[in-house]
């Protein structure tokens, strides 16, 4: 009986052990061969399916030219770069461009990365389409819920950032974002918090929700610095993609080359109808909201109890793991 009792307690110990050692266990990717992959991509392919556990992945400083895609069966999967700006995950496909078929690739065919698996998170990365002015040409594809981004950059022309998922929940903290038409677009409910959202040359629209009408939120920017290199009065803060687009700036510091009437209907006025826009407390040249379209919003200090993360997110608390 003694026996048995022992043989029981080394089992459990030996489970907990290996169960530990499982949880702390990191991949790492590194293009010298110093790592458990070169590629990113092999990385992602190793990481169980349906893992209840966060995989950590490690990627050391190079440009890793990957088409990558993160499938909906790898969950809890974490990235972490060695250094945000040397660390740089790129492709450069685009939306008119052609593929084996002779067919162009539109614009969600276009995307260096894809993000299915749900509760991915992201540190110290680079997200980049390094296509060029050519288009629509995705860095960043989302359509997995409940995704996390922490000093991060996503870099590109139009269309960097693809917020893909209806239903899905995404957190951008400390972030880059730059682009020049419609770079943050698409259904999912968003929130950008102390972000710097980069308006380049050209000018064009920051943000192009396509927010369903069963959703309460879309893009929710809190105390970003809107800023860039784009041409006075020529950017929009957003226009809706679809007729319930939603998208706040609470705090933020908006720069000259935002356009004094903020908001523009994508040449619909039913839109105006529909899209819900609103502003607290912004600040900086841009910030001239006497002059904001008339179905736009400026809000109360009351207002912000509805701006809680908790309320955005439906319950979800984004933090790190």
């Amino acid at each position: 009986m003694k026996v048995g009792y022992l043989f029981f307690f080394v089992g459990v110990l030996f489970f907990q052990m290996e169960k530990a050692f499982g949880q702390d266990r990191k991949l790492m990717v590194a293009q010298d061969g110093s790592g458990d992959y070169r590629t990113v991509q092999e990385a992602l392919n190793a990481v169980p399916d349906f893992r209840k556990v966060v995989t950590v992945i490690w990627i050391k400083n190079g440009i890793y030219k990957e088409k990558l895609n993160l499938s909906a069966s790898k969950k809890l999967v974490k990235l972490i770069g060695e250094n945000v700006e040397r660390t740089i995950l790129t492709y450069d496909d685009y939306a008119a461009k052609k593929n084996f078929f002779g067919e162009e690739m539109g614009t969600s065919g276009s995307s260096s990365f894809y993000v299915y698996g749900e509760e991915f998170s992201a540190e110290n990365i680079t997200f980049e389409n390094s296509s060029g002015p050519v288009g629509q040409a995705v860095a960043l594809w989302i359509a997995g819920d409940k995704a996390q981004f922490r000093n991060c950059r996503m870099l590109g022309f139009q269309d960097t950032l693809y917020t893909y998922g209806g239903g899905s929940r995404q957190y951008f903290k400390n972030c880059y974002i730059e682009g020049t038409v419609d770079f943050i677009f698409g259904s999912a409910t968003a929130v950008f918090e102390d972000c710097q959202i980069y308006c380049k040359k050209g000018g064009g629209y920051i943000t192009a929700s396509s927010s369903p009408d069963t959703l309460k939120y879309g893009y929710v920017f809190l105390n970003c610095v809107i800023d860039g290199d784009a041409p006075e009065h020529s950017v929009y803060l957003g226009r809706p993609w679809r007729p319930y687009a939603k998208a706040v700036y609470l705090n933020c510091s908006l720069g000259k080359m935002i356009r004094g009437e903020g908001w523009n209907n994508w040449g619909k006025e039913s839109n105006e109808k529909t899209a819900y826009y609103a502003e607290y407390a912004s600040k900086g040249p841009g910030a001239a909201t006497q002059k904001r379209v008339a179905w736009s919003r400026q809000l109360q200090a009351a207002d912000l109890e509805d701006y809680t993360l908790a309320k955005i997110f439906r319950g979800w608390q984004p933090g790190l793991k």
